[in-house]
């Protein structure tokens, strides 16, 4: 309706007493709120001083966005006047304003002014979906699916997108198998039950029922893809042997091979995976998606040079986002020592997500090319768009000081962020472990207890603090309590075990301390950790062990200053 025009009526009735015009009723009626004779849907009405009062209120409360008034004054004059415009407009406001009992008095008014509109139903639906009463969803529901029975395969997948959002997925599985029953033939209908069951982890109904879709409908790609899903769940060989079906059947449905693909490389097959990838291509050998997606499969079998040959290949195809492919051909040549290519590419990521990061990469390289005043500069240059980007952008700078073991300039410039976003997890991190560094402990550990108030699931924090006072041989029950909590949070972490092996050494217990640190370097070879590792041997005795530890870590990693300091500190004893 429009309610501007609803307006002048208004003031025109005032004027001439006007009345609403009369109808029979809503029987018989078409979609455009008339019967069949011609006869408005609105119904014969005095306009009277209170139910103007009532209109004028909601309009002005709905003009100064007060919409708790304007749903009570429209509730009201929806009871009031039976009006289906009335009807539906306090239906809207309840709505806008979550008030989900006035909007359902609303809506099952609508409904009954207008049983035919669409509409109302499709509002009632929503509102009961949202607010759990799947029971009073149901008839709604029915209702538009068996209104145009030609658009209810549409109608059925976007029901299992609506549902999918319900906690109760029980409930919802029992709804979706009712609103499917109408319907043997209808392969969408078997599909949203297969999702309902899915998500109720019923996998066997799930698998039935996605079978019968396919029965109905054999080239419906989704529908193979989700069954290959259940029988993933179910037993890998039937998947795989699925797989393998369907695609001699399908040779060209490219995201059910995609998803085999994916498979395999779960179930570490790389050898059949790359026979997939082969198969993509010679189906497909001018489709950019395509080759963009097996350049990143590629990436993750670490086969660089097919990543690189497919990456070029979805830019010669014309791939709608290049910045992307720029960036991972970045990163290939990154990765092979190539600086030059890597910088060309980096340069030419001008937007979207990886924008910030190529360039801070870029400044990486820079750095190692021209020195740090250059790659600081460049990073001058950007201009971050909000907090979180200027975060991003201090760390990297912060790394890049790290790099020339400018620490003093390091934790000037983390101080400096902090000033302007305080609080910031990620800079109070870093300022804690640059404080660390040059000796201002007790920032370190302010930070440090900031964080772990501010975000009390931050195993690093909780571990930085622990080795920070395990390091300088204070608190050690305290230094182990934290490790310990950081364990508890992240206890695959091997950073953190090593900390753990780390605080038993200085508390004299060296046994378990080495066993700790075998754990952690077991994990990850890393050279600090290597340095841990050592000293406990050594102060076991087992110096050749030690030694043989470090020098393999220092070949490695030949600049390391802790795995340098621990040798000689250690070994010129």
């Amino acid at each position: 309706m429009n309610f501007r025009m609803y307006w002048i009526w208004l003031l025109l009735a005032l004027a001439g007493c006007m009345q609403l015009p009369k109808v029979e009723g809503p029987q018989g009626a078409d979609f455009a709120g008339k019967t069949q004779k011609g006869q408005s849907l609105v119904p014969k009405q005095e306009l009277t001083s209170e139910i103007l009062f009532d209109f004028l209120l909601g309009e002005t409360a709905l003009q100064r966005d007060n919409l708790d008034v304007a749903v009570e004054s429209y509730t009201r004059l929806a009871k009031k006047t039976r009006d289906p415009r009335i009807a539906e407009r306090a239906t809207d406001i309840a709505l806008r304003a979550r008030r989900s009992d006035e909007a359902e008095q609303a809506v099952v008014l609508w409904i009954e002014l207008e049983p035919d509109a669409i509409n109302a139903r499709q509002a009632a639906a929503a509102l009961f979906v949202s607010i759990g009463k799947l029971e009073k969803a149901r008839p709604h529901l029915e209702k538009l699916l068996s209104s145009d029975r030609s658009a209810a395969d549409k109608g059925f997948m976007h029901l299992s997108r609506l549902l999918s959002r319900h906690s109760d997925k029980n409930a919802t599985l029992k709804l979706m198998r009712q609103l499917a029953t109408p319907y043997p033939d209808l392969p969408e209908a078997h599909f949203a039950v297969s999702q309902a069951a899915w998500a109720a982890n019923q996998l066997e109904l799930a698998l039935k029922a996605m079978k019968r879709a396919l029965a109905l409908r054999p080239d419906w790609e989704i529908a193979a893809i989700h069954q290959g899903r259940i029988l993933q769940k179910i037993a890998n060989a039937e998947a795989m042997a699925f797989y393998e079906n369907y695609l001699a059947k399908y040779p060209k449905a490219n995201d059910m091979r995609i998803a085999y693909v994916r498979m395999l490389m779960s179930e570490k097959n790389f050898a059949s995976a790359r026979d997939q990838f082969e198969k993509l291509m010679v189906e497909n050998p001018f489709n950019a998606d395509i080759a963009l997606a097996v350049g990143l499969l590629s990436l993750e079998l670490n086969d660089i040079a097919g990543a690189e040959e497919n990456f070029k290949k979805a830019l010669d195809l014309g791939y709608e986002d290049p910045d992307n492919i720029y960036f991972n051909l970045g990163r290939i040549y990154e990765v092979t020592q190539q600086t030059e290519k890597a910088m060309e590419f980096y340069r030419q990521v001008s937007g979207g997500e990886r924008y910030l990061l190529a360039q801070i990469r870029y400044a990486v390289l820079l750095l190692r090319k021209e020195g740090i005043g250059s790659a600081r500069h460049h990073l001058h240059q950007l201009s971050p768009e909000n907090d979180q980007q200027y975060a991003q952008l201090i760390l990297a700078e912060a790394q890049l000081l790290r790099e020339v073991n400018a620490h003093d300039e390091v934790f000037n410039l983390l101080d400096k962020g902090l000033s302007k976003i305080p609080d910031h997890p990620d800079l109070l991190y870093d300022r804690a472990l640059a404080a660390d560094k040059i000796g201002m402990f007790d920032i370190t550990e302010r930070d440090l207890r900031k964080l772990i108030e501010l975000r009390p699931d931050n195993a690093h924090a909780y571990n930085a603090l622990g080795y920070s006072l395990a390091e300088r041989g204070l608190r050690l029950p305290e230094a182990l309590a934290l490790i310990k909590k950081a364990v508890e949070l992240a206890p695959d972490d091997p950073y953190i075990m090593d900390s753990l092996g780390w605080v038993y050494y200085r508390m004299g217990k060296l046994n378990e301390g080495l066993n700790y640190l075998n754990l952690a370097f077991a994990s990850r070879p890393d050279p600090e950790i290597a340095a841990h590792l050592g000293e406990v041997l050594w102060a076991k005795g087992a110096r050749e062990d030690a030694e043989k530890i470090w020098r393999s870590a220092l070949e490695a990693n030949p600049g390391n200053e802790v795995l340098l300091d621990t040798m000689k500190r250690l070994m010129q004893e």
